[in-house]
């Protein structure tokens, strides 16, 4: 069994940046939203493609090729 993929750290410094500067959020406001409350109040004036890093959402030619080999397809 392989190791699973590590996780990425929350990007704090682009959360309280974008709590601060961008909706302008008193620092107790802030604190108090879930990361959810925050990405959904973000996207209002935000589009998500434009937070996310370019290879966020997309799958490269070599990571298909791994998840194919790792998950073959079979008709048994």
């Amino acid at each position: 069994m392989s190791p699973a993929p590590a996780a990425r750290a929350f990007p704090w410094a682009a959360a309280m940046g974008a709590g601060f500067g961008l909706l302008r959020l008193a620092p107790d406001a802030f604190w108090r939203m879930t990361p959810r409350e925050l990405a959904a109040a973000v996207s209002a004036l935000v589009p998500p493609e434009h937070l996310l890093p370019p290879e966020a959402g997309r799958l490269s030619r070599p990571g298909l090729e791994a998840l194919m080999a790792r998950f073959p397809d079979s008709s048994r």
